[in-house]
């Protein structure tokens, strides 16, 4: 992995919330948490669409792979707390 992939990783986070665009069978943007990082890709949840793309949503069971480069943090995860030994 080069050092730019290795940084637009290091942006995303599982639990992150972002805003994805349009793409597929989904006829607008739409908000996911992520669930896994992958080198270029995020595995979301989707938790908020448009209604007209519900139909497509179900048959997506709720999840969608996006790249990286489309999509915008709205809400960071928050950070884990460290455990005292």
């Amino acid at each position: 992995m080069s050092k730019a992939e290795e940084e637009q990783a290091a942006k995303f986070h599982v639990g992150d919330v972002l805003l994805a665009p349009a793409y597929g069978n989904l006829e607008k943007p739409f908000t996911g948490k992520v669930e896994k990082v992958y080198e270029n890709a995020l595995l979301v949840e989707i938790v908020e669409n448009a209604p007209a793309d519900q139909p497509a949503v179900n048959e997506m069971n709720h999840r969608a792979i996006v790249r990286m480069a489309e999509v915008e943090v709205i809400q960071a995860a928050p950070a884990p707390e460290e455990q005292a030994d």
